[in-house]
């Protein structure tokens, strides 16, 4: 059934403190909703930052504690890269896609394709710190507590979104999508559909999850904005939810692999 909505409300949750390994993000949540007089209802979205996710189940690594192995001080090297960090990147990644100066893209242990397998340090910590933050273990679990509890706390049937900041093939800039998801459909099959003009659409699918991220990430931004996570109304859907690991192509229909 085709998704109408004439109207969304995106709304990014003020209030919320910078979060420390062992926070109760859920908690911190619940708490900035309501603060912002937010009372969640069924089928809305709260799309929640990587980073939040990442610092509140203590996904940090000090790269001072970091010894490369000759295979990461040769790829750094190359790609002119902390030898440290490539060895990081190397054990949160499966396969190097790309490598040359400035640029390291690998297959994430999780099946994303992305640079530096996600390891990151901007809104990490000081300028002076060596730590570098990794992705959720589990995105999509990590999604599906967040629901869990905030479900419990509203009495409302909510979708969670977690997202992070990807570049693209072909195209500059980076974009949000989704790493993690719980309670909506992430990809909906549009094919058999009718089109405006009543002819049936042969292939098109539409990555909802990936497109909320992105709408999300506008509010967000990508330096001092101090905005993680974002409220969104409006969206409505029949299709059963699915986690974002059914978004990721399988290798043999990827033709940039």
């Amino acid at each position: 059934m085709p998704m109408k909505s004439s109207k969304l409300t995106l709304t990014a949750l003020a209030g919320l403190p910078h979060v420390k390994p062992g926070d109760d993000l859920a908690a911190l949540l619940t708490a900035a909703l309501e603060k912002n007089r937010i009372v969640p209802a069924d089928k809305d979205v709260l799309v929640v930052a990587q980073k939040i996710v990442s610092k509140a189940e203590d996904r940090f690594v000090d790269l001072k504690s970091i010894v490369p192995s000759e295979r990461a001080r040769a790829i750094a090297e190359e790609v002119n890269k902390d030898a440290r960090l490539v060895e990081v990147i190397l054990s949160e990644s499966g396969e190097i896609i790309r490598k040359r100066r400035d640029v390291l893209i690998v297959v994430h242990r999780l099946g994303f394709i992305m640079a530096n397998a996600g390891v990151d340090q901007s809104n990490v910590a000081g300028e002076d710190s060596e730590q570098v933050l990794l992705l959720p273990c589990d995105p999509d679990a990590s999604a599906a507590a967040l629901k869990a509890h905030l479900d419990r706390q509203f009495g409302a049937d909510l979708a969670i979104i977690i997202n992070d900041s990807f570049s693209r093939p072909w195209r500059n800039g980076v974009v949000g999508v989704a790493i993690g998801a719980a309670g909506i459909p992430v990809v909906r099959d549009m094919i058999g559909a009718p089109d405006l003009y009543g002819r049936k659409m042969r292939i098109t699918e539409i990555g909802l999850a990936d497109e909320i991220a992105s709408a999300a990430s506008l509010m967000m931004g990508q330096g001092d904005e101090g905005q993680p996570a974002i409220h969104l109304r409006g969206l409505q859907w029949d299709e059963p939810a699915s986690p974002a690991s059914k978004i990721l192509r399988p290798k043999e229909t990827d033709l940039f692999r």
